[in-house]
C-alpha cells in the first residue's frame, strides 16, 4: 500500500437549477421589451431546460433567467390579488 496514493475524489454533482418552474409567470426586463407594459411582457413557463433556460407558452424561443425581471413572491399580495 503505497504512502502518498492519491484518492480519485468522486465527480461533482450537478447543480440543479431552481429558480423556476412549469406553469410560473416571469416578466421580460424592461429594457427587453420597451414600449410594452407589465402585463405584455409577463408569460409563463412551459418547460424548465436542464441548462437552467426556460420555453414559455405564446412565446418562440429558450431564455435565460437573466432576461426577466427579478421574481417577487409578494407582488400579487400586495396588489390585491390572491
Amino acid at each position: 500500500m503505497p504512502i502518498f496514493s492519491k484518492k480519485k475524489k468522486a465527480a461533482p454533482e450537478p447543480t440543479i437549477v431552481a429558480w423556476a418552474r412549469p406553469e410560473m409567470q416571469v416578466t421580460f426586463r424592461a429594457e427587453l421589451m420597451p414600449g410594452r407594459s407589465r402585463e405584455e411582457r409577463t408569460f409563463r413557463i412551459k418547460t424548465v431546460r436542464a441548462n437552467g433556460r426556460v420555453e414559455l407558452h405564446d412565446f418562440v424561443g429558450e431564455h435565460r433567467q437573466g432576461a426577466f425581471e427579478p421574481i417577487n413572491f409578494l407582488r400579487d399580495k400586495r396588489n390585491g390579488k390572491a
